[in-house]
């Protein structure tokens, strides 16, 4: 990580102004949870770190039975909507959040989130067990209310017109958690059809995180992606993705897959930035970042740490983190580290960075 990119990175962030933001639509209950590995006494116990430990202790029990115990560490807020509004809170966004957080009332575990945001929500959450290790996680997820999350139900909730008017005066718009919303795509199509032509003015980013397509059929992600390019047309299109993600994405565009290496990742990036015909392509592998725009490509190296207070939601912080940098005019390379440094400090932390405490932490790298 280059430190003259650090400096340069907090002192433009100094900068940034308070921008409206529109995000949406999942919610869920997450509950964080540590395997025991052996229980010393009734509160000692010795954590389980590796996952390819616990898949072969799952191995060695096929056909026969296993019991694993969860040591449950803290239960939050989830869902990749939630958790990216939060962090854009905190570094100092003007938030509106849509999603299922709880019908007809809010979930308690939503409470404070609707205290420093906007709140319209759709139907009860979904709950996840994530499963923490130090070499990544386990997501064991009940979606059925996402089910609900509907244009209908949005609609219902925020009548058209109001909903209009409420993306015409916001700066950026984020619709993720494509793969576990099985009603998104209808929704983009509404909000290409009625919403995008009545906006004025210049063009406003949005963000897209399809959020592990993997279970997703081919023709679904080709789909979608034909539904993001679209969005072009009315605004700036940001899509984000994880290293997977990545190559699930590359898979169906016919784009090779690239190794876990700056040049291949940053050479992927542009390659799909080409093909979707957006404004801006991210991916982010654990230890580096890097994406495309029309000014071309690049990458940057994250402060990473093998011993994370926590993972899930890591990836949703760097996206916050790199919308906050191109919502303050950051060139790539700061966005980049705007959000590889907005991850790294939650990670450490467990906890969402203002932005000084971004900046001190961006010039202590």
């Amino acid at each position: 990580m280059s430190n003259a990119l650090s400096a340069s990175t907090a002192r433009s962030l100094s900068l940034c102004k308070p921008f409206k933001a529109v995000v949406g639509f999942d919610g869920f209950v997450d509950t964080i949870l540590h395997v025991v590995d052996k229980r010393e006494s009734a509160t000692q116990y010795t954590r389980l770190t590796e996952m390819r430990e616990h898949a072969r202790r799952i191995q060695a029990a096929a056909g026969f039975s296993a019991n694993f115990e969860m040591v449950p560490q803290m239960v939050k807020l989830g869902g990749n909507g939630p958790i990216m509004a939060g962090a854009l809170v905190a570094l100092g966004s003007s938030m509106t959040y849509v999603g299922n957080l709880g019908k007809p009332n809010l979930h308690p575990v939503f409470a404070p989130f609707s205290k420093t945001a906007r709140v319209i929500s759709l139907a009860e959450p979904g709950t996840t067990d994530a499963v923490e290790f130090e070499d990544g996680k386990l997501m064991l997820g009940k979606h059925q209310s996402l089910r609900e999350v509907t244009w209908a139900t949005l609609i219902q909730a925020l009548p058209e017109d109001k909903l209009v008017k409420l993306i015409s005066d916001t700066e950026l718009l984020a619709l993720v958690n494509w793969t576990m919303l099985p009603n998104l795509s209808g929704i983009f199509t509404k909000l290409l059809n009625n919403v995008a032509p009545k906006l004025k003015g210049p063009k406003r980013w949005v963000f897209f995180d399809l959020a592990d397509p993997a279970k997703r059929s081919i023709n679904d992600i080709a789909a979608v992606l034909k539904q993001i390019s679209k969005f072009e047309k009315y605004f700036r299109v940001i899509l984000g993705l994880n290293f997977s993600e990545s190559r699930q994405v590359g898979e169906v565009l016919g784009i090779p897959a690239p190794e876990e290496t700056w040049g291949t990742v940053t050479d992927h990036a542009a390659a799909i930035r080409e093909k979707l015909k957006i404004d801006t392509v991210v991916i982010h592998p654990v230890s580096f970042a890097a994406a495309a725009d029309a000014s071309g490509c690049t990458y940057v190296v994250g402060p990473f740490t093998p011993k994370p207070k926590i993972t899930t939601g890591a990836g949703d912080h760097f996206n916050a983190g790199f919308c906050t940098g191109r919502l303050a005019g950051l060139d790539l390379a700061g966005s980049l580290q705007a959000g590889v440094a907005t991850s790294g400090f939650y990670v450490r932390n467990a906890k969402s960075p203002t932005l000084p405490q971004l900046q001190r932490f961006l010039r202590q790298l």
